[in-house]
Order: C-alpha cells, then structure tokens, then sequence
C-alpha cells in the first residue's frame, strides 16, 4: 500500500487511535506524525466522521478520536467510508465506439468487480483492533 495513500493515512492513524481510544488527537499532531498536511488529514478523517467511525470536537482540548469501540471498526468500512474503489467509473463521455474497446472494459469491469467483492470481505475480518494487536509486538511510535 502506497505510504502516502489516503486508506494508508485513515489506517495508520485509527491504528494509533485503538491504543489510547479517548485520546484526541490534533490534525497537526496527526499530520506531523504521518508526514502530511494537516489539510490532508482534515479531509480524510472528515470522511471517516462522516461515516460514524470517528468523532471530532473543536475546542482548545479538541480533536479526534474513534466514535466506537477498536473491534467494532473493519478495515472493511474504512474503506469503504473513503469511497476507494479498484475500478476506473467511466462518464457517458467516454463510451469506447470501438466494439473491441467496449468488450474489454465490460469484461476487465467483471473481473475487477468480482475482485472488489472479494477485497472487501476480505478487509472485514480484520479489526482496527487487530491491528492494534499485532503491533504489540514491535515497537509503536504513539502520538
């Protein structure tokens, strides 16, 4: 997974989150952590918010932290919270008028569809609590 990924960034940082859970967690303490821009941050976890995966509170004791228990989050939903998907959408625009481009968009399309069933059940049998879990076992840099 790329480093600088947005699910990337959600998971590294819900991961920290499961270790103390009603820690919050500034956007800039967050983003210096991960070697972003608090911007960046802001928008992802806002998408994570969204979807009730995390709480925010403004406030000069402010910030994040996870909306409900660590075992209670897959990396199923924030993946899906993040709107990622495997497969290119296409716009009316770009409907291929070439019979053999057609055939294998419809085609590719199926295959990576059926990829991104599997990837999906996949992410749901593991929890940010998990995670959490396995990283016991090196050391863990908290923020």
């Amino acid at each position: 997974m790329k480093r600088n990924s947005r699910l990337s960034l959600a998971l590294h940082t819900l991961g920290h989150m499961a270790v103390e859970p009603e820690q919050m967690r500034t956007s800039a303490k967050i983003a210096d952590h991960a070697g972003t821009n608090a911007v960046v941050v802001r928008r992802v976890l806002g998408q994570l918010r969204k979807a009730g995966l995390l709480v925010s509170e403004k406030g000069h004791s402010g910030g994040w932290r996870l909306a409900r228990p660590a075992d209670d989050i897959t990396l199923a939903d924030v993946y899906i919270a993040l709107d990622e998907s495997l497969i290119a959408t296409r716009t009316m625009d770009e409907t291929p008028s070439c019979s053999l481009e057609h055939a294998l968009h419809a085609r590719v399309t199926t295959v990576l569809e059926d990829v991104e069933r599997s990837l999906i059940e996949r992410l749901s049998a593991t929890t940010i609590a998990d995670i959490r879990e396995d990283s016991r076992y090196g050391k863990l840099h908290n923020y």
